[in-house]
């Protein structure tokens, strides 16, 4: 039986499908999000409003396994959500803000863009709060609707710098800046193991995972990915790790995360991609990972900007020299 999506209850649709033989044995969120796209928060969501069937009767377990042949269904609702709303509750810096452009300082925690799993509380309504003009260049259709002004994004465990547009000329000029790789992004990050050279360049292409779809990898079927980097301190204690600055030639979906983690330094706190390498004194969901410095040509004046966002005290309080030697960079 293939996949299929059905019409059910007004404002929902039923995807249908036959669990392959590659799947025997998985766990049914994993398998569901295989199959639909649908992110492994929204699949657990799904359980939780007993919208999923296996073999005719209702999954109560995320972790359940399914077996070859059985028959999935999983009831999910295509009623589109409203564009997102300002609340004034999100908290993030404004580093600077002129009639075309606004650089933020993100914090770490806050999700940038609403999405799967992630409906509100995310910077774009804090965004739509402080900067209400930025619902017009959404609603114009320069921009999808629940990212007005978005031109680029930063994890959620990740903190620093972005750069959100203001009008049409600025989002245009952004964006091809971006596509030109002429804006300047770097980063810190302290990483796992001692790295001995003392700068180098990453060119591996990343791609979806063949393996798991909400990650990112190494693979020659991926899209082009460069990421350069420079030593800053190498730690010894409590183990062995080194503190790098990394600028970022492309800009891939987890890129500097998935290339320190093939080159076997993973990124410290990054538990997607080396969830067995501990380190103690970051908070669960924070990666060691701050985009401190941001430079690109204003899209109005054409003058060349740049931008720095101080290492947050979390990050800080485990490389206590980090600060100064960012300052020298």
């Amino acid at each position: 039986m293939s996949p299929a999506a059905r019409d059910s209850a007004e404002g929902s649709a039923t995807f249908e499908a036959e669990v392959p033989a590659l799947l025997d044995g998985m766990r049914v969120d994993r398998v569901i999000s295989m199959l639909t796209g649908a992110a492994r928060s929204e699949v657990a969501g799904l359980v939780a409003e007993g919208a999923v069937s296996l073999d005719g009767a209702v999954v109560v377990q995320r972790s359940a396994p399914v077996t070859a042949g059985g028959h999935l269904s999983v009831r999910r609702s295509d009623r589109r959500p409203g564009p997102p709303r300002a609340d004034a509750s999100v908290r993030f810096g404004v580093v600077f803000a002129d009639d075309d452009v606004v650089v933020v300082d993100k914090p770490a925690g806050l999700v940038v863009h609403p999405g799967s799993g992630r409906r509100d509380g995310t910077l774009v309504h804090g965004l739509l709060s402080q900067f209400p003009d930025l619902a017009a260049l959404a609603a114009a259709g320069v921009c999808e609707a629940d990212r007005p002004g978005i031109v680029h994004r930063l994890d959620k465990g990740t903190s620093g710098l972005l750069a959100v547009a203001r009008t049409e000329r600025a989002y245009r000029s952004l964006v091809e800046q971006l596509g030109a790789h002429t804006v300047d992004r770097r980063y810190v990050t302290l990483v796992h193991g001692r790295v001995d050279d003392e700068r180098g360049v990453i060119d591996a292409p990343i791609g979806r995972s063949n393996r798991s779809p909400t990650r990112m990898a190494v693979t020659a079927s991926g899209r082009a990915a460069r990421t350069a980097y420079r030593v800053l301190e190498r730690l010894e204690a409590p183990v062995p790790a080194t503190l790098l600055s990394v600028a970022l030639e492309t800009g891939r979906t987890h890129q500097i995360r998935v290339h320190m983690n093939a080159i076997g330094h993973p990124v410290v706190g990054d538990t997607t991609y080396a969830p067995r390498r501990g380190f103690a004194g970051l908070p669960v969901g924070r990666v060691f990972l701050h985009a401190y410095r941001l430079a690109f040509t204003h899209p109005a004046s054409g003058e060349w900007r740049e931008f720095r966002a101080a290492l947050p005290a979390d990050l800080s309080a485990l490389c206590p020299g980090a600060p100064d030697l960012l300052a020298l960079r």
